[in-house]
């Protein structure tokens, strides 16, 4: 009985002998392995010059076990470009084609601003390849030969007066810098070119593509280019968090030479601006007795409450709450008759404003600032100054319009909206508590 039990434990050492031998076995055949074999380079004569004739050479080799391979060429002064630096690769066969460019980082100052070449054809001459293999036990294995560049392309690919305007961003759609112009004339086409801004602090962080606008020139051609960039805002997505970018543009030729731009670019109160009529409420009357029955000559009064939602200051412009119009003027009548320029329309300009049926004119012809002085902040930007109503706050908005003349209908509906001047109205600001008035025609 005690021998019987005591069989599976024989068999388990006589296994776990066997395991240990082949483990043996199979180190010793890798340890036998040459580390670098099979190495060749073929053909010996290229021209890399994108001409699709003898334009690269096929580089093979064959590692017996994991390594990090390097290739390299060094000239006949002795200078070394590398293709590949200790890249770590595990074993078997592996082939890459070169058409005789390298990596190197150089800056070149030009008569069109400073380039940073990433990486570029060899000139014409004789050249030794190298290349190299050091195991992770430190053992190393090098073969070489020699190949000769003819009739390269080593012209690097330009991009001339690279301009970024302003330095400055605020993605907001306040109308003040909202948008920035990057602009480059590309010295020749090339194969690819891209731009796109990045954050020199969170090298993981996934750039943003920055796309040109379309125009006559394709991107990849010899010419000026222009990007209208504006944080992503227009499609209501938040720009980029507050910060100081960097915005960098590549270009690589057919051949392989590399040139790359940059420049930076700081974004200060990004974010998709949300305003709306508080509770959708709206107060309005005759400002005699509190009635909806309007004779001629007669005053409607109105108050509202405006706040700011969302995560970015909204700018607005007068005529301020309190103003009087006359129902045959507009807004921009009165900024004629008053001499105010800033009450005309503006780009980025929040106002609330009033329309009514039989409007012959101006949409929402009558506007007003989203708040009083003491509810907004203003600051000098540019020598003019400018009004906010910042994040999380509300502005009062109430004014008057006196009944001038007598409409062709007895029954009109005046109604409120917020107006994106330049922008739009969302379809929640628009029409927002309509109020029907009887019209008293004598």
């Amino acid at each position: 009985m005690n021998g019987e039990r005591c069989r599976p434990y024989r068999w388990f050492g006589v296994l776990l002998f066997l395991a240990v031998a082949w483990g043996s076995l199979v180190g010793c055949a890798a340890s036998i392995r040459p580390l670098l074999s099979n190495v060749s380079v073929e053909p010996t004569v290229i021209s890399p010059n994108a001409d699709g004739q003898d334009d690269v050479t096929l580089i093979r080799y064959t590692l017996g076990r994991s390594a990090y391979v390097s290739i390299y060429f060094i000239d006949e002064a002795g200078r070394t470009y590398y293709f590949r630096n200790r890249r770590r690769r595990a074993p078997g066969p592996y082939a890459v084609m070169w058409g005789g460019v390298v990596n190197v980082r150089e800056v070149k100052e030009t008569p069109y601003g400073r380039q940073t070449v990433l990486s570029r054809v060899l000139p014409a001459g004789e050249y030794t390849w190298v290349i190299e293999a050091e195991d992770l036990r430190g053992r190393r294995a090098r073969q070489e030969g020699r190949i000769t560049i003819v009739d390269p392309d080593t012209t690097v690919p330009e991009l001339r007066n690279f301009s970024v305007t302003p330095r400055v961003f605020t993605p907001n759609r306040d109308g003040i810098d909202d948008r920035v112009a990057i602009t480059y004339y590309l010295s020749e086409d090339v194969e690819e070119i891209v731009v796109y801004l990045r954050d020199p602090n969170n090298p993981d962080q996934v750039p943003w593509i920055l796309y040109e606008t379309e125009r006559e020139v394709k991107p990849t051609q010899r010419g000026l280019h222009y990007i209208d960039y504006e944080g992503g805002v227009d499609r209501e997505v938040d720009p980029p968090p507050d910060g100081t970018y960097e915005i960098v543009a590549r270009a690589r030729d057919a051949a392989g030479n590399t040139t790359m731009v940059t420049a930076t670019l700081t974004i200060k109160e990004g974010g998709v601006p949300y305003a709306d009529i508080l509770n959708a409420e709206v107060t309005m009357m005759d400002a005699a007795d509190g009635d909806r029955i309007l004779a001629i000559g007669d005053t409607l009064i109105f108050t509202a409450t405006v706040e700011n939602y969302g995560d970015v200051p909204i700018r607005t412009s007068g005529p301020p709450p309190g103003t009087n119009y006359k129902l045959s003027e507009s807004f921009n009548t009165l900024a004629e008759r008053t001499g105010n320029r800033a009450w005309f329309e503006q780009a980025g300009v929040w106002r609330f404003g009033i329309d009514f049926q039989t409007n012959p004119g101006q949409f929402y012809p009558f506007r007003w600032a989203i708040g009083r002085r003491e509810d907004l902040e203003c600051r000098i930007i540019d020598g003019e100054e400018q009004c906010y109503l910042m994040p999380g706050q509300r502005g009062l908005v109430y004014g008057s319009i006196t009944i001038n003349y007598a409409p062709p209908r007895r029954t009109i509906v005046f109604w409120s909206g917020l107006i994106h001047e330049d922008v739009g109205i969302l379809p929640f600001n628009n029409r927002v508590a309509p109020h029907e008035f009887i019209i008293n025609i004598p």
